[in-house]
């Protein structure tokens, strides 16, 4: 059984290495460390700080979590993070991804994010990705898995209206470059 989230949020962070010498908040359910002064929890807040950069987040991870690769859960919303660091590639058991209130503005960088193999809720709205256009059909396409996205379950409809729009999408760009 895991415990609760390791809580780090509101600690006016801006970088992941400041939240070395920080105490996780405490909640309704409290934090027990294990003998290695560690914490039994596969879940991470780290929301409404204001960090920009990701690139020590494992060691981060790694302090506080007794079990580092079984991180499931990482709340990174309402922070100042302009790109998805290939770093989020690396936590394989993630299932849950909170991106938003960020200001991510290049939507190809979430192609990055398909290699997790259990993603399968991510949260992307209040970032500039969110005003193009083919925003929610990208995110569906180049992340199958998922069931949620923004906090609205994703139908299947969507999934088929995704898939068209990636064909159409597919097409145009072979045409071009055959011109």
């Amino acid at each position: 059984m895991y415990a609760a989230p390791v809580d780090l949020s509101f600690k006016n962070i801006s970088s992941l290495t400041d939240t070395w010498i920080e105490e996780p908040n405490s909640g309704l359910r409290p934090l027990k460390k294990n003998s290695e002064m560690k914490y039994p929890s596969c879940s991470l807040r780290l929301n409404n700080n204001n960090i920009t950069e990701l690139h020590d987040l494992q060691k981060t991870v790694s302090h506080f979590l007794a079990q580092p690769a079984h991180l499931t859960w990482l709340d990174l919303s309402f922070n100042k993070i302009t790109h998805i660091d290939h770093v989020l590639c690396e936590l394989r058991e993630l299932r849950v991804l909170y991106l938003h209130g960020n200001s991510i503005f290049i939507l190809s960088e979430v192609d990055r994010l398909g290699v997790l193999p259990h993603l399968h809720t991510i949260t992307l709205h209040g970032n500039v990705i969110e005003t193009n256009k083919a925003y929610r059909n990208r995110v569906i396409t180049v992340l199958p898995r998922l069931k949620t996205m923004d906090f609205s379950a994703i139908t299947r409809q969507e999934r088929v209206l995704a898939k068209i729009w990636h064909q159409s999408n597919s097409r145009c760009r072979s045409s071009k470059v055959n011109q």
